[in-house]
């Protein structure tokens, strides 16, 4: 039964099987990552693999995820503030111990925070051999950290640094609600139009229950909340649903005026937000002149983790309140939505399986918003130049491809808007529920960015 599940949830969230694609290996330059020596760039990109051995990237569970990503960065963060202290901790004060190793404790924050937390994914969505393969990702990273460091009493001190620093946030985040289970399958049919039903292959509606989660950064779930979605009889509803059909389309059964490039953009963006925006951030922090150095980076991947968790936060608390139907909903039903300038379409089908919750407001678009904003504070600019790959493109195209696509950006805004384009042109969401979603973000990482680990000097 776990692995019938297991199927329905890569529907959930637009995914295929762990076994579809490929582990995204190290991408060749200009997406390299870790910087020579940068224990904090190599333990995020170590983070990212094991959570793709863990099944739950780039396509599995962005929620447990993000929680993962931003608990391991409190750790780091915490850690190396523990030896010298340049901004505000978030769970660990602990003493001023500058002889400690500052790579030991941010290899012993990682793995502990890493192993603990894939051990805790829910069978219910994570098979066993999946946890195995996570957990096993992140001891044999941390070997390989531990035998780069001489024997010392510095190494002996990190890694009681680094492992007090994550039982502390560990400890905070135990009884935070996030607790299953989380597919209902009491999933509505005979709605009213405008109303959530169960898209089509997906008899349940996951992930309401992370509405209860406690935020890391926000006052609560509902602080930001947009205001409601377009009346389905209104002239902009209208509008939004003739662009999502026009577009959205599989290509396939459903014709999509869709353009070579928009089909890109569509795949490029479709995998999980953590797992692209933290490799776009190691991608920036290793060409910024001169450089982040640990302490730096510590605070960069803490606030863009916590504001990423938040975002999926306030996604589930939104969309659970405002109960909003996909669009491959509304337009095989479009004919009795009553709206008489809607034609509906019962054959309809988006370029990728439409995910196993509500429209309104997009969790790529929050997320997308938040990494920016967060991006923009950090650095003091919106206009820094990137590349990135991606690992949901087709074979060939991907991350660990010889030469994948490298698709090139101007500005963190910029990729933001495109990454919310992308979930009309795959077929999930309304213009509306994308717009509100950038902006939601970008108020959850402006707040992240500016109340949270600021510097102390």
């Amino acid at each position: 039964m776990r692995l019938h599940i297991r199927t329905f949830l890569v529907f959930v969230l637009a995914a295929a099987s762990f076994t579809l694609l490929p582990n995204p290996a190290r991408p060749p330059a200009p997406t390299a990552f870790a910087a020579a020596g940068d224990a904090v760039l190599t333990w995020n990109e170590n983070a990212g693999e094991a959570a793709t051995a863990a099944c739950i990237t780039p396509l599995g569970d962005p929620l447990h995820e993000s929680r993962i990503y931003a608990i391991v960065h409190i750790a780091i963060h915490d850690a190396l503030n523990a030896i010298d202290r340049r901004s505000r901790p978030y769970a660990f004060d602990g003493p001023g111990q500058r002889g400690a190793s500052p790579d030991a404790a941010v290899a012993a924050a990682a793995r502990t925070v890493l192993v603990a937390l894939i051990s805790q994914l829910p069978s219910e969505l994570t098979p066993a051999p999946c946890i195995a393969a996570g957990k096993a990702s992140a001891e044999a990273d941390y070997a390989v950290a531990l035998g780069l460091i001489p024997d010392s009493q510095a190494k002996t001190q990190g890694i009681a640094l680094g492992n007090a620093a994550a039982g502390a946030i560990l400890a905070r985040r135990a009884t935070v609600g996030a607790v299953g289970p989380f597919l209902n399958f009491a999933c509505p049919q005979d709605t009213d139009p405008g109303e959530y039903q169960c898209t089509p292959g997906t008899p349940f509606i996951a992930f309401e229950v992370w509405e209860n989660v406690t935020p890391f950064v926000l006052k609560d779930s509902s602080q930001f909340r947009p205001g409601p979605p377009y009346a389905v009889t209104k002239k902009k509803y209208t509008a939004d649903f003739n662009e999502v059909k026009s577009l959205g389309g599989d290509g396939i059964t459903t014709p999509s005026a869709r353009t070579a490039d928009q089909t890109e953009i569509a795949l490029f963006w479709w995998e999980s937000s953590p797992l692209k925006w933290n490799r776009i951030a190691r991608a920036v922090s290793v060409a910024t002149a001169p450089g982040l150095d640990l302490w730096e980076n510590a605070r960069l991947f803490g606030l863009l983790n916590v504001a990423l968790a938040d975002g999926y936060i306030a996604m589930v608390a939104t969309k659970n309140h405002y109960n909003y139907w996909r669009p491959v909903t509304a337009i095989q039903t479009g004919d009795t939505d009553g709206n008489p300038d809607t034609t509906g379409d019962p054959a309809w089908t988006p370029l990728r399986p439409t995910p196993a919750d509500q429209d309104y407001a997009s969790g790529h678009s929050i997320e997308g918003g938040a990494a920016a904003e967060v991006l923009k504070q950090f650095f003091g600019t919106d206009r820094i130049s990137f590349q990135d790959c991606g690992v949901t493109l087709p074979a060939g195209s991907t991350c660990s491809d010889p030469s994948p696509v490298l698709r090139s950006y101007t500005s963190f805004s910029q990729a933001a808007a495109e990454n919310a384009y992308s979930r009309i042109l795959i077929g999930f969401h309304f213009r509306k529920s994308v717009e509100e979603g950038t902006e939601y973000g970008r108020k959850i990482g402006k707040r992240a960015a500016n109340l949270y680990l600021r510097p102390v000097h």
